[in-house]
């Protein structure tokens, strides 16, 4: 018995460490993080992957994971009444596809949706309780988030 448990442990050890030497990455510019470097990834190596959270290949996925999550919700009877930590991640994916450049975080409780963080612009600021309650079982939602200060270009 010692014998079969420590081969287990053994194998079990094995394809974990394996699994943890993977180098995939978002996009196939995105910057390596797995090198040491000790230095912080640039505005070019990022803004790719930023545009492409901003395209309309990427809005048109994230309308189409949340009408996906309302219609497997309805099939199960429960049209409106979401979990929190759906109505959350469904009104966070919103957002994130349609303020690009934005750093937001939502906190949804029972219909409530609390929405905390930094836009670019006040366009954007008005932008999100509209888009918020776009989500099916968002019942109220409260914008806590604020226009973030310009931030000088070091590049000049």
């Amino acid at each position: 018995m010692k014998i079969v448990l420590t081969l287990i442990m053994s194998s079990l050890l094995v394809v974990l460490t394996s699994a943890c030497n993977s180098t995939d990455k978002t996009t196939s510019d995105a910057p390596n993080t797995t090198e040491k470097t000790g230095n912080a990834p640039t505005v070019s190596q990022t803004g790719s992957a930023q545009d492409d959270a901003a395209s309309k290949v990427r809005k048109d996925q994230v309308n189409a994971d949340i009408r996906a999550r309302e219609q497997r919700n309805n099939v199960t009877g429960g049209d409106t009444d979401r979990s929190d930590k759906d109505l959350s991640s469904e009104v966070r994916s919103k957002l994130e596809a349609n303020l690009p450049k934005t750093n937001l975080t939502a906190v949804a409780k029972a219909g409530a949706v609390v929405i905390s963080g930094t836009v670019q612009n006040q366009e954007q600021l008005t932008k999100i309780e509209p888009l918020a309650k776009e989500i099916k079982g968002v019942q109220t939602v409260n914008v806590a988030a604020k226009i973030a200060p310009a931030v000088p270009d070091k590049a000049k």
